[in-house]
């Protein structure tokens, strides 16, 4: 499978489960750097749907952290 097919899988997928791939990748991520709009935005997202406080903490400074790239 190329990177444009996964890109295209992964546009077709359901927005939690988007938010939940883009999550994910941002984790595995070991430099620090800015987030682009769009990662930002599925953060975001996946804050305001979180029914788990303790999860929506955890999102808020994985944005703050991803906004200022700390």
């Amino acid at each position: 499978m190329t990177a444009s097919e996964v890109i295209e899988e992964i546009e077709r997928l359901p927005s939690k489960e988007k938010t939940e791939v883009l999550t994910a990748l941002l984790r595995s991520r070991t430099t620090k750097r800015q987030l682009s709009p769009d990662e930002l935005v599925a953060l975001a997202d996946q804050m305001v749907a979180t029914k788990d406080p303790e999860e929506a903490d955890r999102l808020e400074k994985e944005i703050l952290a991803g906004f200022y790239g700390r």
